[in-house]
């Protein structure tokens, strides 16, 4: 039986995954959620690009979206810079006894992450207990390529002496926010919202103290490292032109320390062209996620996103799509789930029903 499906956000991963949803034998798109008032009341199917109408108005009114009993609602909204914003919309589903799946709020990938303020954590806590309701985020960034990918092959090894998930990105096509949050395009001097640790781990390190709890440890510290390259020529993006003298490739890394070494990092290298950096590490592949560990036995594994259907979408759109459809696979298993917070640790093997037809 299909589950019932609100989507909340058309953004750049929202359009990707309803356009999936759309004859998907497992889903049933009952109805869309948008913040952008210019967006209420256009059928679904024009904003999201598709060939024909779907017969589907976006809608703002929440309680309309309420009233539609949907088994989840995947939630594709803002960041956690929009944290009030964010609890305030999903609590109220919560409450109503539907269940969320997200990909927004990264630092709830795990919950338990001290750096996480009580005030982002205790009013999903009682909505779901009020309404008897679960709560899943996830993401790329971090998320399944940082905690499912690690974790997973942790589990085929007998000692584990170090282990490393790693994004390794060109952002010439990317066109979200980089140049605040990482100082890509902006002069060296320039400093960074990430490159304060404490932010760096609060908002994409939430998965080191996860892998740390699945191994039964308890770690001693969460380090930072941070590094910039700066370009000696014009590189041209989706964006503009990156001007010779600044930035255009950072690598940062968040580290778990147990017993005084670093057991546990996240690692990520995100360039913008293929010359930068050129002696920062890279993949076998360009544009992959890579997971190393040093143990009984070691393992190496990389994972690329593609599209091969000739639409000419680069590696960054597929590993968004990717993203997203995580958060929209994941709805029957939340829902088998008790109420309360759920992560990548709670959750049984997804393996995509209804994807081969």
């Amino acid at each position: 039986m299909s589950k019932r499906i609100v989507v909340w956000g058309t953004g750049f991963v929202g359009k990707m995954v309803i356009a999936e949803i759309v004859g998907h034998p497992g889903f049933d798109l009952v109805g869309v959620g948008v913040g952008n008032p210019e967006k209420v009341g256009r059928d679904v199917g024009e904003i999201c690009g598709l060939p024909a109408p779907i017969g589907l108005a976006a809608t703002d009114d929440v309680d309309a979206l309420i009233a539609l009993a949907p088994d989840a609602v995947v939630h594709y909204g803002p960041t956690a810079a929009h944290a009030d914003d964010n609890i305030a919309l999903i609590t109220r589903f919560l409450r109503a006894g539907i269940d969320v799946c997200s990909t927004a709020m990264t630092p709830w990938v795990w919950p338990a992450m001290k750096l996480n303020p009580p005030n982002w954590i205790q009013p999903v806590t009682d909505a779901c207990e009020a309404g008897g309701s679960s709560c899943f985020t996830t993401g790329i960034d971090p998320g399944f390529a940082n905690d499912l990918f690690p974790l997973t092959l942790m589990g085929l090894c007998a000692e584990v002496r170090t282990v490393r998930a790693s994004e390794l990105l060109d952002y010439t096509n990317y066109e979200g926010d980089y140049e605040f949050e990482m100082g890509i395009g902006m002069p060296p001097e320039h400093r960074p919202l990430l490159q304060t640790p404490e932010i760096l781990v609060f908002a994409w390190g939430a998965t080191v103290p996860m892998i740390a709890h699945a191994a039964g440890i308890e770690l001693d510290d969460i380090t930072t490292t941070w590094d910039t390259w700066v370009t000696d020529q014009e590189i041209k993006t989706a964006k503009g032109v990156i001007q010779p003298g600044n930035v255009a490739a950072v690598r940062f890394t968040i580290n778990g320390v147990f017993r005084g070494e670093t057991r546990i990092q996240l690692e990520h290298v995100n360039r913008v062209g293929e010359g930068s950096a050129p002696d920062w590490p890279s993949g076998q592949q360009n544009d992959v996620y890579r997971v190393d560990i040093e143990g009984t036995p070691s393992i190496f594994q990389e994972t690329a996103f593609r599209f091969t259907d000739g639409s000419g979408r680069d590696a960054a759109a597929a590993g968004c799509l990717a993203t997203g459809l995580r958060a929209l696979n994941a709805v029957p298993a939340v829902n088998d789930l008790p109420p309360g917070w759920v992560t990548a640790l709670d959750l049984p093997l997804i393996p995509g029903a209804g994807t081969i037809r």
